[in-house]
């Protein structure tokens, strides 16, 4: 499938998708970040898109299965979030409340990670799966997975000293 056919048939669906994403994720943002992975994930079989009976039941389809892994993960992080012995017991409850507060908006800002930086950043730091792991896992070259897990570092970093800074 050429660039303009995928155009005119596939981008059509972003309307109908954006809406069936926002009201399974209830957030606006985490449906535009959805929709941007199903069309992603749509450009990467174009060639095969032909094989198939409906597109749009597929597009539909891969759409409610991104949502709900977003879903399980924002569960999973607060799971985690909640398990974790991050907190250093020998400082003054002041301070523990701070590196608390520190650790659940570091949470919030990978939450807002795209999806892939998301993913790779958690199997690393949450999940403690090394490069070659993750790259056997998302079917990735481990250059590919350090780029983006260096990019997602940095833009968690980024975000968290400039919000640390007001």
């Amino acid at each position: 499938m050429e660039q303009a056919q995928f155009k005119k048939e596939i981008l059509p669906l972003r309307e109908r998708l954006q809406k069936y994403a926002g009201r399974l994720l209830e957030n606006n943002c985490d449906a535009e970040d959805i929709i941007q992975e199903v069309f992603l994930k749509l450009w990467s079989i174009r060639n095969e898109l032909r094989n198939y009976v409906n597109v749009e039941a597929l597009s539909v389809t891969i759409t409610k299965h991104l949502c709900l892994n977003r879903l399980k993960d924002n569960q999973r992080v607060g799971d985690d979030l909640n398990g974790l012995v991050l907190i250093d017991e020998n400082l003054s409850p002041a301070e523990q409340l701070e590196q608390k507060d520190n650790l659940t908006h570091a949470m919030r800002i990978i939450d807002q990670l795209p999806g892939l930086q998301q993913s790779i950043l958690r199997m690393k730091h949450i999940d403690g799966l090394e490069i070659e792991e993750i790259a056997a896992l998302t079917d990735s070259s481990p250059e590919a997975i350090r780029m983006n897990l260096s990019r997602a570092r940095k833009k968690v970093r980024e975000i968290f000293f400039m919000y640390n800074k007001i």
